[in-house]
């Protein structure tokens, strides 16, 4: 959130750097694999050069993934996915006809996992909205908007959206209601 005033903005990318550097040795022992989505040319230098150094250094990590997003967009992600797809129909790589769903979703930042669409995007501060956020990807996750500020978001509100989401029934775009056949 670039619009933030100065002194905020350096302090997220402060607490971002600094948790690369005191986190990796978890990441590492536990086996998680970390991936930074977004539009990584707007950070400093030396957050690429550490955010280059996670990914690095855990991709071959099975155990979880995460994804971290910073200075992402649903529509900055859409539009990079459609230039690139546009270059490759401009250079004879691919025609205008294999343009589909699946190849939009290999452009995407989240072709990095396994599992690009979130069952469940929880959503704190008391905004109820998705704030541009991975705008394709969550086209049928189900949402949990929670009160709590996001430092204060803790395992109470957590069981309170998995609770939420275990009652809900999912169709994935479809109309079937649930028994119909």
């Amino acid at each position: 959130n670039w619009v933030r005033p100065k002194g905020e903005v350096e302090f997220i990318m402060n607490l971002l750097e600094k948790g690369l550097q005191s986190q990796m040795e978890t990441f590492m022992r536990q086996g998680i694999r970390v991936s930074i989505i977004g539009d990584l040319s707007k950070l400093p230098p030396s957050i690429q050069k550490w955010i280059a150094q996670a990914e690095e250094k855990t991709k071959d990590n099975t155990r979880l993934h995460l994804i971290v997003a910073v200075s992402y967009s649903g529509k900055y992600d859409i539009t990079k996915a459609c230039r690139s797809i546009a270059q490759k129909v401009k250079d004879g790589l691919i025609q205008v006809e294999d343009v589909n769903e699946e190849l939009i979703e290999r452009e995407l930042e989240t072709k990095c996992t396994q599992f690009p669409h979130p069952d469940l995007l929880i959503r704190t501060s008391g905004e109820v909205r998705i704030s541009n956020f991975l705008l394709w990807q969550v086209a049928y996750t189900e949402l949990f908007f929670s009160r709590a500020l996001w430092p204060d978001f803790g395992e109470e509100e957590f069981a309170e959206a998995l609770r939420s989401f275990q009652q809900r029934n999912s169709r994935f775009g479809t109309r079937d209601l649930p028994g119909s056949s």
